[in-house]
C-alpha cells in the first residue's frame, strides 16, 4: 500500500530547508510581512516568466474600486475564443499578480489561450466576501468588454489555486445562477479550499511539516473573517448541479487534500463532468514552486492537458 505521507525527493529538499529555519512561518508574521515573504519565495523558488507575446496591465472596475489585472497571451492576435480568468492563491491574505505572473504565462502557453490574472482585494483590509465580489465583477467585465481586452471572447474558463480555487468554484456557481454575457465553459481548481464547516483527516495528517500548516490555515481564516456557513466559503454544501465541467487537482501531502477529494466527489454525484487528479507526494503551493520542485511541472502539464481536453471535447449530441 502506498504511503500517502511520503513526499518526493525534490519536495523533501524544500521541506528540510524550511524545517531548518529557512523562512519564518506565515502564522508568525503580520500580513504585510507575509506578503513580502511569499513574493520573495516565488522569486527564489519559481521559474522565470519566459517568452510571451502579450503582457498588458489592465484596470478593471470592481465593487470596491479599480482592480489591477494582467493579460497574458502567447499570440499577438487571435480569432474569437475562450478567455482564461485566473484567481491567484494566498489564503485571501497574500499573493498578487507578481506571485503568479510566471505561472499564468505558462498556463497561457500550454493552453494556447489568453489568460487574465486578477488582482482581487485582500484581507484583512478587505475581508470576506470582498474577494468573491471582485471575482464575479471581473468575470462580468471581461465578458462585456472585448474592446478593452482587444479580444473577442466566446466563453470564460475559470481557474485558480488554493484560495483562488475557492473563487473559481464559487464564481462558477454564481454565474450558473446569474449568467454573464459569455458562458463559463470549464473550471480548473488546484488544491482548492471548498469547505470551512468541518475538519478533514488530511488537516490532521499534514498539520505540520508540509508547507501549509494547520496553524497557517487558522491564520488565514482569522484575517479573512470568513463565515463558514456562507456557500461561497464552503461551496461543497451548495447545489452543484448544472455547473460547467471541472478539473480538480489536489496535492497528495496537503491539509486541503481531503476537502478537494470530497468536492470532486460531490461534483460527480451532482452530475457535473469532472476530472479528478492528485499530485502524489507534492505539497500545497506547488504551482509557484516550479523551480524548487521541478517535478511540479509534470503535475501542471497534466492538469492543463485535462482542461484542454475538456475545452476541445465535442459537445454532446
Amino acid at each position: 500500500m502506498r504511503d500517502e505521507t511520503a513526499v518526493r525527493p525534490d519536495v523533501r529538499l524544500v521541506l528540510d530547508y524550511l524545517a531548518a529555519g529557512g523562512t519564518e512561518a506565515t502564522e508568525e508574521q503580520e500580513p504585510a510581512a507575509a506578503r513580502a515573504s511569499m513574493l520573495e519565495s516565488v522569486r527564489l523558488g519559481d521559474l522565470p516568466v519566459g517568452a510571451i507575446a502579450v503582457s498588458r496591465d489592465l484596470t478593471v472596475p470592481g465593487p470596491g474600486g479599480d482592480l489591477p489585472a494582467l493579460l497574458l497571451d502567447p499570440r499577438d492576435t487571435r480569432a474569437a475564443g475562450p478567455l482564461v480568468i485566473w484567481f491567484h492563491g494566498g489564503g485571501f491574505v497574500t499573493g498578487d499578480i507578481e506571485t503568479h505572473r510566471s505561472f499564468c504565462a505558462e498556463v497561457a502557453r500550454q493552453l494556447d489561450l489568453p489568460v487574465l490574472l486578477v488582482g482581487y482585494r485582500l484581507a484583512p483590509e478587505a475581508p470576506f466576501p470582498a474577494a468573491h465580489d471582485d471575482a464575479e465583477a471581473v468575470c462580468r467585465w471581461a465578458a462585456e468588454n472585448p474592446a478593452e481586452l482587444e479580444l473577442e471572447v466566446s466563453g470564460l474558463v475559470l481557474g485558480g489555486d488554493s484560495a483562488g480555487g475557492n473563487l473559481t468554484v464559487a464564481t462558477s456557481i454564481v454565474l450558473r445562477d446569474r449568467p454573464a454575457a459569455a458562458p463559463v465553459l470549464a473550471q480548473l481548481a488546484i488544491y482548492p479550499s471548498t469547505d470551512a464547516t468541518r475538519t478533514y483527516p488530511s488537516e490532521r495528517t499534514f498539520a505540520e511539516g508540509y508547507l501549509l500548516t494547520e496553524a497557517g490555515k487558522r491564520w488565514y481564516r482569522k484575517h479573512n473573517q470568513v463565515n463558514p456557513e456562507d456557500l461561497r466559503a464552503s461551496p461543497i454544501n451548495a447545489d452543484l448541479a448544472g455547473l460547467p465541467p471541472a478539473v480538480i487537482m489536489t496535492a497528495g501531502c496537503d491539509p486541503n487534500r481531503d476537502e478537494g477529494r470530497a468536492f470532486a466527489a460531490a461534483l460527480i454525484q451532482a452530475g457535473v463532468p469532472t476530472t479528478y487528479l492528485e499530485a502524489a507526494g507534492n505539497v500545497h503551493a506547488f504551482v509557484i514552486l516550479r523551480g524548487a520542485v521541478p517535478s511540479s511541472q509534470t503535475d501542471i502539464r497534466t492538469a492543463l492537458a485535462a482542461l484542454h481536453d475538456v475545452l476541445t471535447r465535442p459537445a454532446p449530441a
